[in-house]
């Protein structure tokens, strides 16, 4: 039996916020039964129960959505006690959850505290980009409330990071972000490409990200930690931390930098299970943790094809000089319409970044190289 990683999306697609660029709300409104509402105490037993069936040596629960808190302090704890309740290995369990903060209070960090929880906070960098995109239900900002947020989980002791989605707007103010996340402290950070919806020509949109203005983003942000690295004081992204670690032998954490998908459990507020967060859609279902076992599940995720599907790289791709650290990138980037299919839409933006900072990345490995202490592998190599 292996380890397993399942992501619950006990509120489905259902949040307090409105940000444009959401790749969920697309792909729910691409279903036939967009939002599966939230997730009943049966049903998370259903859940829990399936995963210590299956799980050995750990797992990972997280929880994402939407906006998961919406599913209320009183499911989590539920949660928890469900897996003291099933967990009768001595399974490992890692919980994380990723929110935009918006409903937090004393309650919610006192909780996350006590139970480990990761949190991924979403910020995207200084007020203007973020109040551009990530708007209440009605309409109003809401940086300065996220701050607050972020403020209340370093007082409570939980470890988080700052998740950013790089788009039109915060791609080019990147220098400005990188100080002012220096300036609160936000020492583990993950910069994420946004998402165009899917199965549409990309660009279209306001948000969209050109691939010229993701390269140089790249470029200008390995250049601020690279300086901040040359003095001790980098902080974690975990792009660069994976690009090196694979100039050293490591398998990256990040499936986009794999280059092929990974074995995901994504499971809907219905128990409903698909491969991958971005391709949650009707087509590509595995089954139920109501009625089906993770067993199951794993044989029909091979007889679909899923995992091989991806493994789909051009010619020019896998005989291009980076491929052997760029690897492709993400499925969805090589699946774009209006672009050759199996070439990432951002090919582009990462032969400019390897021509400028790969050199430098191979000196910085060949430093560590002696060492090869492993902590590449869920942990700063640097």
């Amino acid at each position: 039996m292996p380890q397993i990683h399942v992501m619950i999306k006990p509120a489905s697609g259902l949040c307090n916020m409105r940000c444009a660029y959401c790749f969920y709300a697309d792909e729910m409104a691409k279903r036939k039964q967009a939002s599966r509402g939230m997730m009943s105490a049966e049903t998370l037993e259903h859940v829990v129960r399936e995963i210590f069936c299956f799980a050995e040596k750990q797992c990972t629960i997280a929880f994402q959505g939407g906006e998961p808190t919406l599913a209320g302090l009183e499911f989590y704890r539920l949660c928890v006690q469900l897996v003291k309740k099933y967990n009768t290995k001595n399974v490992k369990v890692s919980f994380a959850l990723q929110t935009n903060g918006y409903a937090l209070d004393e309650q919610w960090y006192s909780f996350f505290a006590q139970n480990k929880f990761l949190i991924g906070l979403s910020i995207d960098g200084i007020k203007a980009t973020h109040d551009c995109f990530r708007r209440d239900v009605n309409g109003k900002e809401t940086y300065f409330h996220v701050l607050e947020k972020a403020q209340g989980l370093r007082r409570a002791g939980v470890d988080f990071n700052i998740l950013t989605v790089v788009n039109g707007k915060t791609a080019p103010k990147i220098r400005r972000i990188y100080e002012n996340y220096k300036k609160m402290g936000f020492s583990w950070q993950q910069y994420i490409a946004c998402l165009d919806p899917i199965w549409e020509v990309p660009g279209c949109q306001e948000y969209a990200l050109p691939p010229q203005a993701y390269g140089k983003f790249l470029i200008e942000l390995f250049e601020l930690w690279d300086l901040d690295l040359r003095q001790g004081r980098q902080p974690y992204i975990r792009q660069f931390e994976n690009y090196i670690g694979v100039l050293l032998g490591y398998l990256p954490e990040s499936c986009d930098q794999r280059g092929v998908c990974s074995s995901q459990n994504i499971v809907e507020a219905d128990a409903s299970v698909y491969p991958c967060d971005f391709y949650a859609l009707d087509g590509y279902c595995l089954g139920n943790l109501q009625t089906d076992s993770f067993a199951v599940i794993e044989q029909r995720r091979k007889e679909s094809g899923f995992l091989q599907q991806s493994i789909n790289h051009t010619h020019n791709c896998k005989t291009c000089s980076y491929f052997m650290i760029c690897r492709g990138g993400c499925r969805r980037h090589r699946e774009q319409p209006g672009t050759n299919y199996g070439e990432n839409y951002f090919c582009e933006s990462y032969r400019l970044f390897f021509d400028a900072c790969l050199p430098r990345m191979k000196e910085i490995a060949a430093k560590l190289a002696p060492v090869r202490s492993g902590r590449c592998e869920g942990g700063s190599c640097v």
